[in-house]
């Protein structure tokens, strides 16, 4: 039990950022956002559908390109190669925490990824004939959950480094998160609520990762002060 109390106190005392504070409450929204769509998967069918031969009006030879070269940019298993490289630099540069909050993030949301998706069994869309072939469940995206949480860490990692540079890389960062899910929806991998579905488990993901390590920062500051 006092573990427990000290361990909430801890919790209270990292959270000392508006930021911090702001993740939260946006971990809190997308978990609801999460659950819902989960709840009403049956009835959002038809809606997605809807979404998807409305996008499939904009195909083009040339975007078609594009946006295959787009999706690569948030795939799990190109993306995770280079997580266990950046961390392997992050450790070289005695940042351990970093290092394995960073490869921690990005397998974690792997993984969970994987579950979730045997959980729900959700099928594919199959409106069109695909510009790729994805084999394994919908629910939710992969590309949506892995990317936002790689590239989220990668950008909050440069931001402490550059802090001059962090409205460009936000808006790049983030630009490029959005364009990764759109492209699954362009193919037609998705639907639309796995996309969004997506987002949102990997943004509760993101937070806790990111509040565990501002919790162990502050630790290891408090015993070397």
């Amino acid at each position: 039990m006092f573990k427990s109390r000290q361990w909430l106190a801890q919790l209270g005392q990292s959270l000392y950022s508006p930021w911090q504070r702001l993740g939260i409450v946006a971990a809190a929204l997308a978990l609801g956002i999460f659950v819902v769509i989960a709840t009403l998967l049956p009835q959002s069918e038809s809606l997605d559908t809807q979404i998807l031969l409305a996008i499939h009006h904009l195909h083009t030879p040339t975007l078609d390109r594009l946006m295959v070269l787009v999706t690569y940019l948030g795939e799990p298993l190109i993306l995770f190669p280079f997580t266990l490289g950046m961390g392997g630099l992050l450790f070289w540069q005695k940042r351990r925490l970093e290092a394995i909050t960073f490869v921690i993030a990005i397998g974690g949301s792997l993984g969970l990824n994987i579950w979730l998706k045997e959980l729900f069994a959700r099928h594919r869309p199959a409106l069109w004939d695909q510009v790729l072939q994805v084999p394994f469940y919908s629910f939710p995206s992969g590309h949506a959950m892995v990317s936002l949480v790689f590239y989220a860490v990668l950008v909050y990692g440069l931001i402490r480094q550059f802090q001059s540079r962090r409205f460009l890389m936000l808006t790049v960062g983030t630009g490029l998160i959005a364009a990764i899910g759109f492209s699954r929806l362009y193919i037609g991998v998705h639907w639309p609520t796995d996309v969004v579905a997506g987002y949102a488990a990997g943004l509760v993901w993101l937070t806790l990762c990111l509040i565990v390590q501002s919790m162990l920062l502050g630790r290891s500051k408090s015993v070397t002060g």
